[in-house]
């Protein structure tokens, strides 16, 4: 009998969670035959022994970070002498296809990949070169129970933290893939082109079921927009609660949907949603039309009273520096974050992420943006660019060299926020007392993941 051809998949970061991305295409691959091995460098280093006998090395690439640090995995690879076919799939895999072609991947996949992996997987073990898969796919797919066997144990991964010191350990899946809109920065625009696709009840609670039996009590929904599709979200959860009543989760929702499908809040209330991330953005009504977000500043604020009357803890999140961006803009955002009582809601990394421009953005459309962006550079896998007040660029630079350490020295949010307060009043040569807040009840603790959000 031949020896099974062997496939390592490799995760670099998926902002903390147990790789899902490795998990459900090695359902695929296994029930095929292939011998799939896992190195989630998160939490193991990669060496040579991991790939010294692998006939492909598959890299799952669904983030900004984690396509820079898979490059530089495959180019210690590429030097050690390996032969394996190298695949890179993933959201930013079939943006970046010429870079990455360049540095010696064989396949890049983007969209639906677990049968087009699979497809140039047999192709390899098949002895037959052929075409290489498309770039993106799209094509709905009969979907299988991932397979994490052999990955770390859920509790090397983040973990919810709960007011009053409770730690939960966090397991992750998804519901739907893509998104219904078009949001200009988004990374999922490119490749779903506002097209998702949802996933069977069935295989998403088989899941969720395995990740209980690992010690799971919190799941992160990682859908783009949980409420892409009420009619098959509201259901899940329902049906999540009535099997696990002790299971609390967290989900992602537009701002736009939470005030469009704002008489389902109570249901996720009820059924055990402990947080709701929402990518806001700015707080500036001319930023948002640039992002093409879909909201005003008034909705968001509409957002944050709808979300406190249910009791749902909001996480949002921040695109803080973008070249629209004025010194007296940011200062105005922190005003209106102290000013809702959301300090302690917001991880404080949010305060300090630079706007990216990769290729495919959307928001290379904009003659706004062809003004201020220089030539696309690769090792940077976007367009860079200045902002024309050097003040901005020298506070971002200030306060991602100060937010990291003070987060792992285990300082507040709120002594954070405070320090970049007193930073950005320094950088406007103003001092300014930080506003009280002019709503709702003191929120001095709140859930949250205890991973930074990056991308």
């Amino acid at each position: 009998m031949p020896h099974p051809c062997k496939v390592l998949l490799v995760s670099t970061y998926e902002l903390g969670h147990q790789p899902l991305g490795l998990a459900s295409p090695a359902a695929w691959l296994r029930r095929d035959g292939f011998e799939v091995s896992f190195r989630d460098t998160a939490i193991h280093a990669l060496r040579e022994g991991d790939y010294r006998d692998v006939e492909i090395a598959a890299f799952h690439v669904p983030m900004h970070t984690a396509t820079r640090l898979a490059i530089s995995l495959l180019k210690r690879l590429r030097a050690s002498g390996s032969t394996a076919r190298v695949v890179f799939y993933g959201l930013y895999a079939p943006v970046n296809r010429d870079y990455l072609r360049a540095l010696g991947v064989d396949a890049v996949i983007g969209g639906e990949y677990e049968a087009a992996l699979l497809a140039y997987c047999r192709a390899v073990r098949d002895g037959k070169n052929g075409e290489m898969p498309p770039p993106i796919s799209l094509e709905r797919l009969d979907f299988l129970v991932p397979d994490r066997r052999g990955l770390p144990p859920l509790e090397r991964y983040a973990r919810l933290c709960l007011p009053g010191g409770e730690e939960r350990i966090t397991g992750y899946t998804e519901a739907s893939r893509g998104c219904r809109h078009q949001c200009r920065h988004c990374p999922v625009v490119p490749v779903y082109g506002g097209k998702f696709r949802i996933l069977p009840r069935e295989i998403i609670m088989a899941d969720i079921r395995q990740q209980v039996e690992a010690g799971a009590r919190h799941i992160t929904f990682g859908d783009p927009d949980f409420l892409n599709g009420p009619g098959h979200a509201i259901p899940l959860v329902e049906t999540l609660h009535r099997e696990f009543p002790a299971l609390s989760y967290d989900v992602t929702i537009k701002v736009e949907h939470l005030l469009k499908h704002q008489r389902y809040l109570a249901v996720l209330k009820d059924s055990g949603c402990a947080l709701i991330t929402s990518a806001v953005e700015s707080l500036d009504d001319r930023l948002l039309g640039i992002f093409n977000k879909n909201h005003s500043v008034a909705d968001f604020h509409q957002a944050v009273d709808l979300c406190d009357a249910h009791q749902l803890p909001l996480n949002p999140t921040f695109v803080a520096f973008t070249p629209w961006t004025t010194l007296e803009g940011y200062r105005d955002l922190l005003k209106n974050l102290a000013e809702l009582n959301l300090i302690d809601s917001i991880s404080p990394v949010q305060l300090a992420i630079r706007l990216l421009i990769p290729e495919g953005s959307h928001l290379l459309r904009l003659p706004e943006t062809q003004a201020v962006i220089g030539p696309f550079e690769p090792e940077l896998l976007g367009y860079p660019w200045r902002h024309p007040d050097l003040r901005m660029d020298q506070l971002c630079q200030n306060l991602m060299e100060m937010i990291p350490p003070a987060s792992e020295a285990g300082k507040s949010r709120r002594d954070i926020f405070e320090a970049v307060w007193e930073k950005t009043h320094k950088s406007l040569g103003e001092e300014h007392p930080l506003p009280k807040p002019r709503r709702g009840p003191s929120r001095t603790e709140v859930p949250y993941l205890n991973e930074p959000w990056y991308c």
